[in-house]
């Protein structure tokens, strides 16, 4: 059950650490992911007595962050940083056996990618990720099943 947090001072130090996971690992760029990171709690400061009532505000966060950078997405699968990114948990249990989660979203595009961080490490609704994304709906159901199937396709290839 969800309880609002009233300090922001509390949010912070519980969120930042997850939130800025989840946003490096969508962009894939750590240097990219702490400045929107950090501008993203920025804004939900400003408008904390909104943020803090909803039912998952560093869901909120981590999707102010990629809008921050979504400008500069190109459509060419861009590079993890692979020595920043290393410290990273690894939340995505069953994807990660046969490589390590970095390693196959690597092979994703930014958008993808993105896509795929805010559905499953973030638990965001389909909405949510569309609304991040700035297109509709089906375009962001779309994307993540794109992102999947290339995936599995990774994934299957490295199985033994």
């Amino acid at each position: 059950m969800y309880r609002p947090v009233d300090d922001f001072d509390e949010f912070y130090r519980d969120e930042y650490g997850s939130v800025l996971r989840t946003v490096r690992l969508a962009l894939g760029d750590a240097g990219r992911a702490e400045e929107v990171t950090q501008e993203a709690f920025a804004r939900a400061l400003r408008r904390w007595r909104v943020v803090r009532e909803m039912a998952r505000p560093g869901g909120w966060v981590v999707v102010v962050a990629i809008n921050a950078d979504r400008k500069r997405w190109k459509s060419e699968p861009a590079p993890v940083d692979l020595e920043s990114a290393s410290d990273v948990e690894d939340h995505a249990g069953s994807v990660a056996t046969s490589v390590t989660l970095h390693a196959a979203l690597q092979q994703l595009t930014v958008r993808q990618r993105s896509a795929v961080v805010m559905r499953y490490l973030s638990d965001l609704t389909i909405a949510d990720v569309a609304a991040a994304l700035g297109c509709a709906e089906g375009t962001a159901k779309a994307t993540i099943n794109q992102a999947l199937r290339r995936l599995r396709v990774d994934l299957e290839e490295d199985a033994p």
